[in-house]
């Protein structure tokens, strides 16, 4: 009786949770690093990847890009505008150059070049105020996110102009004030200048807020108290992520755990850690006999304080003193439109790949350590796991693969004794191996035996909900 009314709840919670990601949700997320007339910065297009991945991951349709052109930039702007009319939630993330002129804020595409106040306003610069109100004004709640609070090199060229030389030019961003229904955050207070942080990794504030603005059952604000205390600790206080809100409600990015109506069984919210847990659990099993440091240090950004983070670590450490003799990635040899050409099911029906090829590609993911079953069917488990090999090397992650990905994937050198374990041939005791719903990394045991009994069930219903994209 029991095991009857927690499988009731938890598929109550499943329906509420579902509903729970029915609103429109949209988001602008763009990372410009490689500058042309100032020197690049080393992690905002990764900034924005990965911002782009958590927002995806808690059902927001996202317009992205990196590195843009003011004209591409303008683009993206306009794409983003039409999909947030009605939106129930808009977000807008930023991450690159921003400049403050005369308390008015601007962001700075790739191939700005700043010399006057008049270059600044006459166009060569995305004005904010008036970006924010002509994209996101007809969203019910705005969250705006602006990591562009780098030390500016354009600064001092303004500031050095003759016919400018007595125009206000702040080192960071200026003051702004949020309308209602609006939450907005800066890397650090006014006028001051964020870190960027180590090259190949996330700046301190984007870190922080891809661990916590979606984590399960977090309403923002509680969220950002958190960014705001780990980049204060990631920075020994030297840096304090400022913002200013007049949100009318409470807002919930993921909102799994938040019963619908009031209720005194406990299970949704037990379901929301069980959640919480499994999605880091497996995350580390895509990545636990990786060789790759970029990858330990994804785990890393994603989960700073989770399980497996002195494994994590020592690995790194372990890495870093020598040579890794498995796998690696020959990126030195990959298209650069391999990062930004996205892949679909159209591009992917153009390779013209059979079954056999099919298996390849799959015994090719789990051999650099992105675990999939080589059935030569690309079902959801396979394009759950294509997304995490494409976000670990940079590749826009849309769990289809194109020409450019398919010929990058070919390249990479994979372990062999991980490649040879898996069986070409679909025999009847591998058939029997799969069993229940196949979602392997989400039944009670990590396996793919059959389910028996109450915890089968269970397993199959948590291994269902929890491998939704």
């Amino acid at each position: 009786m029991r095991f009857l009314i927690a499988a009731i709840s938890i598929a109550a919670f499943i329906v509420s949770g579902n509903a729970a990601f029915a609103d429109k949700r949209v988001a602008f997320v763009v990372g410009n690093a490689a500058y042309k007339n100032v020197p690049q910065l080393p992690n905002p297009a990764i900034d924005s990847k990965a911002m782009a991945r958590v927002l995806r991951n808690v059902g927001f349709d996202v317009v992205e890009g990196a590195n843009l052109t003011r004209d591409a930039m303008t683009a993206k702007l306009l794409e983003f505008g039409k999909k947030s009319e009605g939106a129930d939630v808009a977000v807008f993330f930023y991450a690159g150059h921003g400049i403050a002129v005369n308390g008015v804020n601007y962001l700075l595409p790739v191939d700005a070049d700043l010399k006057s106040e008049m270059d600044v306003k006459l166009g060569a610069a995305i004005n904010v105020d008036l970006t924010l109100d002509q994209t996101m004004s007809d969203a019910k709640v705005k969250l705006v996110f602006l990591d562009a609070c780098r030390d500016n090199p354009f600064a001092a060229k303004i500031r050095s102009a003759k016919a400018t030389r007595s125009v206000n030019v702040q080192t960071g961003l200026a003051e702004m004030k949020s309308g209602e229904g609006t939450l907005i955050a800066f890397a650090t207070g006014p006028g001051q200048t964020a870190l960027d942080g180590e090259a190949g990794t996330n700046s301190p504030f984007t870190r922080a807020l891809v661990a916590n603005i979606a984590q399960p059952g977090i309403e923002i604000q509680q969220a950002m108290t958190k960014v705001r205390a780990q980049v204060s600790d990631e920075t020994s206080k030297g840096q304090l992520p400022w913002g200013h809100t007049n949100l009318t409600g409470n807002v919930y990015l993921n909102p799994v755990g938040v019963p619908a109506v009031a209720t005194t069984d406990t299970a949704p919210v037990l379901a929301a850690g069980k959640q919480g847990s499994d999605v880091e659990l497996e995350f580390w099993r895509s990545i636990k006999d990786s060789n790759k440091i970029e990858e330990l240090n994804a785990y890393l950004t994603s989960y700073p304080n989770g399980t497996f983070k002195s494994i994590a670590l020592a690995r790194i450490a372990a890495l870093q003193d020598g040579p890794s003799n498995t796998t690696r990635n020959l990126s030195a040899g990959i298209d650069p439109a391999t990062f930004t050409e996205e892949a679909s099911q159209v591009s992917e029906d153009q390779i013209g790949l059979d079954k056999g090829q099919r298996r390849d590609v799959q015994r090719r993911l789990t051999g650099l350590g992105f675990d999939v079953k080589a059935t030569g069917k690309f079902d959801e488990e396979t394009r759950s796991v294509m997304r995490r090999w494409q976000a670990a090397r940079g590749y826009p992650a849309t769990g289809y693969l194109n020409k450019l990905q398919h010929k990058a994937l070919l390249s990479e050198i994979v372990s062999t004794s991980a490649a040879s374990s898996e069986q070409a041939d679909d025999g009847p005791a591998r058939r029997r191996s799969q069993g229940g719903s196949g979602r392997r990394h989400y039944s009670g045991g990590g396996g793919g035996g059959p389910m028996g009994g109450p915890g089968g069930l269970l397993g199959g219903m948590m291994g269902g909900l929890f491998g939704r994209r």
